[in-house]
């Protein structure tokens, strides 16, 4: 076991000289971050203070459009594979191997991460941070689906996708488990520094692949008290001016139309969303804190972001480095009703959160930044192409010239390079599809075709009028549902999404254990 002598050599990197790197190949570095809303940083319309990814943004190009899968496992799946969720085993969460094949609990072995397409493209691949994409009931022992079984040379990390930030478990250095770690200590900084250790140790020979997953901001809301005292007159004035003000901020960025009125969303709230003055003192005190807790944990993150971009840089680096930053799915709703009241500020402009498959759950702030200032045609501009978080793998491969491996069967993509939108081409157009506890939807051109759960009626949105899916025009135009619906339905059958499963999350866990006792995800 990993004692806490070994855990603090593990993070004591000295500083590394300046070096010129010895490779043209550039350096990836690509950032995720949990459970954060569309305009939960600066450069998106938020008031919590994340000036690293906010310079990063000023440099680079932003997303406007940018897709995920509506929750945590399967998007971390769509990004490592290049592939929807389903295909690849992780249809749900891994918490349980529902033994089906689209519902594994984890990444299926035929199909080769991210890390393994890069590796066998020459480069070095290190991974610091969350992984949830092994099945829980192999966290006590090493199944073959670990991060250091699946491409990367070196992990640093907890296993599951959610629990402390002073201890999380289960957490691991490659394959050794970590069973004690400093008094001091809290994950966002801890994923930092490994990170930082990763460039610090790396021979700069070959190109570098880091994938930076971070915890921050997932439940719980756990922050350094003076991190969050910081914070907190910002969050006094309540959720109303506060999304006002995000909304006016992205119409003066040009995230969101011009023309368009903040929409309230009275239906996510049982008919009536609350104004800040009919909250209680003791409900606005706890909000306010609350809140202020949550952007704490989103500016160490950022200040995280700004120390390995520094060590990038101490590398020789810097100049031969892509970033790209990201989140899983938009922000939760998960908190109760006091948290519902965060999330509805944290997704603005946009309707529900994460689990469902409206644009709120589904839309991600998206950044691509070369350090080679020449390269970035848009330079602090916005790309407003529809990209979807399949396309990270792709984008990957067309930046390092990495092939598919021959090992591997099924080659063919369903995504696509977003180099291109990055310089202000044209993408190919194409439909994506969603699903994720049987809440499902089609994006095809303008048109989404979007249900809330199985039980419920398809509701049609056109989002060149209505991007915050308000108005639904489904008994206007049954045709065009009979359309995407058909799209949609030939998509599931051949995504391994059927049959659906709307169970409650404990019934889901107790019926498919009880069905299969055998959790260690093999086959």
């Amino acid at each position: 076991m990993m004692n806490k002598l070994l855990f603090s050599a593990f993070f004591s990197c000295g500083i590394v000289p300046v070096a010129a790197q010895h490779t043209t190949t550039p350096n990836i570095v690509l950032i995720l971050c949990d459970d954060m809303g569309f305009s939960d940083i600066g450069c998106y319309g938020s008031e919590i203070q994340t000036p690293n990814i906010d310079k990063l943004a000023a440099e680079g190009v932003r997303f406007s459009q940018f897709k995920n899968t509506g929750r945590s496992c399967p998007s971390r799946a769509a990004l490592l594979t290049g592939r929807y969720q389903h295909e690849v085993g992780m249809g749900w969460m891994a918490e349980v191997d529902e033994h089906r094949p689209g519902y594994r609990g984890q990444i299926d072995k035929d199909y080769p991460t991210i890390a393994e397409v890069m590796k066998a493209g020459g480069y070095r691949t290190y991974m610091s941070g969350k992984w949830h994409v092994t099945t829980t009931g192999a966290y006590d022992s090493p199944n073959g689906s670990y991060p250091v079984q699946r491409g990367f040379d070196r992990y640093y990390g907890c296993l599951h996708g959610g629990g402390s930030y002073y201890k999380p478990e289960p957490l691991y250095n490659n394959l050794e488990r970590i069973t004690t770690v400093p008094d001091d200590y809290y994950y966002t900084r801890a994923i930092t520094d490994s990170a930082v250790c990763f460039v610090n140790r790396h021979d700069p020979a070959q190109p570098m692949f880091l994938y930076v997953a971070h915890y921050a901001p997932h439940l719980p809301l756990q922050a350094p008290a003076e991190a969050v005292e910081k914070c907190m007159d910002r969050y006094k004035v309540g959720y109303d001016v506060l999304r006002r003000r995000r909304f006016e901020k992205q119409k003066e960025m040009g995230l969101i139309p011009d023309n368009m009125e903040l929409p309230i969303f009275n239906k996510e709230f049982g008919g009536k969303r609350p104004r800040w003055e009919e909250l209680t003192p003791e409900q606005q005190k706890q909000w306010t804190k609350d809140m202020a807790t949550y952007a704490a944990m989103i500016e160490i993150m950022d200040e995280g972001i700004g120390k390995l971009v520094e060590a990038i840089k101490r590398k020789g680096m810097y100049e031969n480095t892509v970033f790209l930053f990201l989140s899983d799915n938009g922000a939760t709703d998960e908190g109760g009703y006091l948290g519902q009241l965060m999330s509805d500020l944290s997704n603005t402009p946009y309707r529900s959160y994460k689990k469902w498959v409206f644009q709120g759950g589904t839309s991600t702030p998206f950044i691509l930044t070369y350090g080679d200032k020449d390269k970035n045609k848009m330079k602090g501009q916005i790309c407003r192409q529809p990209a979807h978080i399949i396309d990270i793998l792709p984008t990957c491969m067309d930046l390092g010239g990495a092939d598919y491996p021959e090992s591997f069967q099924h080659a063919d993509l369903p995504g696509c390079s977003l180099l291109p939108a990055a310089e202000g081409k044209p993408v190919e157009a194409r439909t994506l599809y969603f699903e994720h506890q049987s809440s499902c939807a089609i994006i095809d051109g303008n048109w989404k075709l979007v249900k809330a759960n199985r039980k419920e009626a398809w509701e049609l949105i056109d989002l060149a009028t209505d991007p915050f899916e308000t108005n639904d025009l489904a008994g206007k135009y049954p045709d065009k549902v009979e359309e995407l619906e058909t799209k949609w339905i030939e998509w599931a059958n051949t995504h391994k999404v059927f049959p659906l499963e709307d169970k409650t999350w404990t019934e889901r866990l107790n019926f498919y254990k009880q069905k299969n006792p055998d959790q260690r995800g093999e086959d």
